[in-house]
């Protein structure tokens, strides 16, 4: 069954994981940085090419963002600022949003790959906020790139130290690897994604 399933993985997994992280950093809240890190591990295993893994997670992640913020371009700014439930509280979002992306543009759409919410939100948020196209694409292609080979090279390196530990320790040494490994990724991700909000609490 292992065989088969490793199989079918090499066989669709770049269409799945373009597709996933495609849609994920359009908006919409699927696994795309899990299906990244799978496709690192199968990688690491020699059922997928580690470079194609990168260069098919950048592609996806450009071309997803851009989807976002010509979405939030064309339609954000109008579903924010029209009348009806919770009026007050989207309108905020544009008070708030613009004069931060004219400051904080730049950085927000290159980090907020690294952070699960504005992975999600920072291209539309900066489609809505009439964020420059070009200053948009340059970072965001930035971030794509240094996003996809930060993530895959860590599930790689870490397949590949699990089967290490595999062979010389045994499967139950690598398990406790992956764990630790996993909760150390969930704790920094956290402490990313909670800085933000000390901040603000602080100013």
């Amino acid at each position: 069954m292992l065989g088969t399933f490793l199989s079918v993985a090499k066989d669709v997994g770049y269409p799945v994981l373009f597709a996933l992280i495609a849609i994920e950093t359009m908006g919409i809240p699927v696994p795309g940085e899990t299906a990244l890190l799978g496709a690192g591990v199968l990688a690491a295993a020699g059922h997928l090419s580690i470079e194609a893994v990168i260069a098919v997670a950048a592609a996806a992640a450009i071309l997803g963002d851009n989807v976002g913020f010509l979405l939030g371009r064309k339609l954000g700014r109008r579903v924010l600022l029209a009348s009806g439930p919770l009026q007050r509280h989207r309108r905020r979002i544009v008070e708030i949003g613009e004069p931060f992306f004219e400051r904080h543009g730049p950085k927000a759409v290159f980090l907020g790959r690294w952070v699960a919410g504005l992975r999600i939100t920072s291209a539309w948020l900066a489609g809505v906020n009439r964020m420059a196209w070009p200053t948009f694409l340059f970072w965001n292609a930035l971030g794509g790139i240094a996003w996809a080979a930060s993530v895959a090279l860590a599930a790689y390196f870490l397949g590949r130290g699990a089967e290490e530990i595999v062979r010389a320790l045994g499967a139950g040494a690598a398990v406790a690897v992956l764990a630790a490994a996993l909760v150390a990724w969930v704790v920094v991700g956290r402490r990313h994604a909670a800085a933000p909000v000390r901040r603000r609490g602080e100013d």
